[in-house]
């Protein structure tokens, strides 16, 4: 018996025929050839600078600033030529970098009334020291007299910052501690890793609700460097206490984060020290060892950082921070 196909039937079949066979070729054509070495998309793509550097998290990272005998920077040191104490206990240095990385950094100004015929010269060296930060860098300024205040969150506008520089004068009494604790406690929010200070001031404080112990306690837990440029009166003519203790306060808390505090000898020299400070930030090491005490008991651990002497080289001077608290449980 034969079997007749209807009409209807023959296009369903060809219909079937031509996805099977047509469609796969159409598809095929759609679809771009794979390449042989093709680059990845620029949004993949990564420069060796940009890589995060992933440590361990009982690494303890340093920074080291070294300067020769007449205070310049010495730079392109190698590994072998640290070495690293904790508790007098020498360290394994694992790690040494030297890059110039993104810093998050707040300006904290005296606007108080000692200040006076000074605040002019401050504020230029300020905005020096802003104007040869990098693009990443981010910036906050607290002012102070009789009372530390905000006057701009994070921001990398140097515009923004001297617009509110330009409007702040000197009055009022010196709470230069609190200024300092809020600076501090203004890094929590932070996007950076490195993270500084930079105090402008004569050093004096007659005003603040927290006192020196205060203030050592919390710069010890914070891992945040202090820069202070003193705006310092000749030693004869301080006539407060204040004054007279204030240059010893600055450089005491500066040399315990491994940061440094600058005398000015003369106001035409702020912008100089300002940009010199802004150099420091941006050429210093980065050591890193595992510690050897892995008790995790919270305690303060000393650290010390020295450089072995170079042949033909004078002795070097190296900056770092005095120690910092091991993690608790």
């Amino acid at each position: 018996m034969r079997t007749s196909i209807r009409q209807p039937q023959i296009g369903i079949l060809f219909l079937i025929i031509f996805c099977l066979v047509a469609l796969p070729l159409v598809a095929q054509k759609a679809l771009p050839k794979p390449q042989k070495n093709s680059a990845l998309p620029k949004a993949d793509k990564q420069k060796p600078g940009d890589r995060p550097i992933r440590v361990d998290v009982d690494l303890v990272l340093v920074n080291v600033t070294v300067t020769d005998p007449y205070n310049r920077l010495v730079t392109g040191l190698e590994q072998d030529s640290f070495r690293v104490y904790e508790d007098s206990v020498e360290q394994e240095i694992l790690h040494l970098s030297s890059e110039d990385v993104p810093v998050s950094i707040g300006l904290i100004f005296d606007m108080s009334g000692s200040m006076g015929h000074k605040v002019d010269k401050a504020r230029l060296a300020a905005l020096q020291f802003v104007k040869t930060a990098n693009p990443q860098d981010e910036f906050f300024l607290i002012g102070f007299n009789d009372r530390a205040q905000l006057i701009s969150r994070f921001t990398s506008s140097v515009e923004e910052l001297q617009s509110r520089l330009m409007y702040m004068t000197s009055k009022g009494r010196t709470a230069l501690l609190d200024a300092i604790y809020y600076g501090l406690a203004q890094m929590k929010g932070a996007r950076n890793t490195k993270k500084a200070l930079l105090i402008l001031s004569d050093g004096g404080d007659n005003r603040s609700r927290y006192n020196e112990r205060d203030i050592r306690n919390f710069v010890k837990e914070a891992d945040v460097q202090l820069y202070a440029i003193g705006i310092f009166e000749p030693v004869g003519s301080r006539g407060q206490p204040e004054l007279v203790t204030g240059p010893t306060l600055l450089n005491d808390l500066a040399e315990m984060t491994g940061g440094r505090a600058f005398t000015v000898e003369s106001l035409n020299d702020l912008p100089d020290i300002a940009t010199k400070i802004s150099m420091e930030l941006r050429n210093q090491y980065v050591v890193g060892y595992k510690p050897s005490n892995v008790d995790r008991d919270g305690k303060w651990r000393k650290i010390r950082v020295k450089v072995r002497p170079q042949k033909g080289l004078p002795p070097l001077n190296v900056y770092s921070k005095a120690g910092y608290y091991a993690p608790k449980h």
